[in-house]
């Protein structure tokens, strides 16, 4: 131990008993010779994560969840609402999915420009846009109906939706950042406030709306949303990240990037589908009130809050488990919206508890399948010639907030669509099949990627083992070549 000390290197892993004395360490910091950085990466190793870790849980955490419910408090009257001012079910979907249409666009700008513009600015600039537009559109019912209102939703939650995309892609990068080690089981704590959002978004809503009236729900969850600008301005401690090329579309083009993307996409779809649907079935089906459809959207986000950091903690553990996680819950999502309806050809009857067990079954196979794949992308880039770094880290998750928000457009577009002129039943179906479909073709997927990686280390090694033997079977003919000549001299 003296050694390593005069050496200027002090090994912590090889004393854990001095781990309660690092206070000690930092008095002696200039003989032992560690500069700050790694006392404090010494720090977080043996005492948990340091201080201005902790201040960014926190923040982000506080940020994700208030974020959240402010996209959720619409689905238990907001459709119905619209219908009052002239909207049709399709344009009711459009309105919805004009939030992920815009959040596509600008999801892989605020990835790409992270470091440029600072990932603390990008992220409280996202917040404060986003809670102004929630205040916004609760005075949207005194617009006058038919065109007048329809367009104002669509240009507020515009807007909207690019602050979501500013502060939900800044979040992702500095978790990332800050956390490289605990990636998946970070993302399913986050998680668990996203599902608390989603979770509390809805009953919330719902009860507003029924005692107060419209405007309220959107200005209490707004309001919160704004006081969580001041405090991330305090908390957030300064993010900083090197500046370097990375090309998107090169990330984009790789097969297992592709491949994870088609899952967020599907994953998000199925999400998006619900709600201009689900609240319109459960009314006309079960004649629910809105308080008590926001109580059925719980179901779905309490699942998925209380599956997600046990999913994630796991797939740290296993990162093996990863790929099987994402598409167990790819099958799992299909089956739950064949149940939904259920589907015509199951013959059931329409039951409201088969829904609500559909909707729980369904949190858990969301969290399966998105809570690993940012790990998941991120490591491939990594090992695809990309820079460990924020820029890096930045257009990945500005790439899975894209992949996101394509399927957040294309589900309550293609749900309030086929409800239109389908009916509840074949919709739930038909967004069940497509994830069926791409369960099946990722499991094949990664079945041959998998037999391709053993292959590729199976002849690595071979020729490994040849180079071996070639060296052992000339050794001996050197080594005598030499016994007969002396020492052999440069150019003799």
């Amino acid at each position: 131990m003296e050694a390593e000390i005069d050496s200027g290197v002090f090994d912590y892993d090889a004393y854990p008993e001095e781990c309660p004395l690092l206070h000690e360490a930092h008095k002696d910091e200039q003989e032992i010779g560690c500069t700050q950085d790694e006392v404090e990466q010494n720090e977080s190793k043996c005492c948990g994560f340091g201080k201005n870790k902790v201040l960014t849980l926190i923040s982000i955490a506080s940020v994700n969840f208030c974020l959240m419910a402010c996209y959720s408090i619409l689905a238990p009257f907001f459709p119905n609402e619209a219908m009052h001012k002239g909207a049709t079910d399709t344009i009711v979907g459009l309105i919805f999915g004009i939030f992920s249409l815009t959040a596509l666009v600008f999801s892989p700008i605020a990835g790409r420009y992270i470091v440029h513009i600072g990932a603390k600015f990008m992220f409280v600039s996202g917040i404060l846009i986003s809670g102004v537009c929630t205040v916004l559109f609760g005075l949207l019912d005194k617009a006058s109906s038919g065109p007048m209102y329809i367009t104002l939703c669509f240009v507020v939650r515009t807007f909207d939706a690019i602050g979501f995309a500013f502060s939900s892609t800044t979040s992702s990068a500095i978790m990332a950042q800050n956390f490289p080690d605990n990636i998946a089981t970070l993302m399913g704590v986050l998680e668990i406030f996203t599902g608390l959002g989603l979770l509390l978004g809805p009953p919330l809503g719902g009860f507003l709306y029924s005692a107060w009236g419209y405007e309220m729900p959107f200005f209490i969850i707004g309001g919160l949303l704004l006081l969580m600008v001041p405090l991330n301005m305090i908390l957030l401690p300064s993010q900083e990240g090197t500046i370097f090329k990375a090309s998107f579309f090169r990330l984009l083009m790789l097969p297992p990037i592709i491949m994870s993307s088609v899952l967020v996409v599907l994953q998000a779809c199925s999400v998006g589908f619900l709600d201009p649907t689900i609240s319109i079935f459960l009314k006309n089906q079960f004649q629910l009130k809105p308080k008590y459809i926001g109580l059925v959207f719980l179901t779905l986000s309490a699942t998925y809050a209380i599956g997600s950091p046990i999913i994630g903690y796991l797939c740290d553990l296993k990162p093996n488990l990863r790929r099987p996680s994402m598409v167990i819950g790819s099958l799992m999502s299909g089956i739950c919206f064949c149940m939904m309806g259920p589907a015509p050809f199951i013959y059931a009857h329409q039951q409201l508890w088969i829904m609500v067990l559909s909707l729980a079954i369904n949190g858990l196979a969301l969290g399966f399948t998105v809570v690993p794949i940012f790990a998941e992308m991120l490591d491939t880039a990594l090992q695809n010639g990309f820079e460990e770094g924020l820029s890096t880290m930045g257009l990945v998750s500005g790439l899975f907030g894209s992949m996101w928000s394509v399927g957040n457009f294309l589900g309550p577009t293609l749900g309030g669509y086929l409800n239109d002129h389908l009916h509840f039943q074949w919709a739930a179906t038909i967004q069940g099949s497509l994830m069926l479909a791409v369960g099946v073709i990722a499991c094949v997927y990664y079945l041959k990627d998998a037999a391709q990686w053993r292959l590729k280390r199976e002849s690595e090694g071979t020729r490994e083992r040849t180079k071996e033997e070639t060296s052992d079977e000339t050794a001996p003919f050197i080594l005598s070549h030499i016994g007969d000549y002396g020492v052999i001299e440069s150019g003799k």
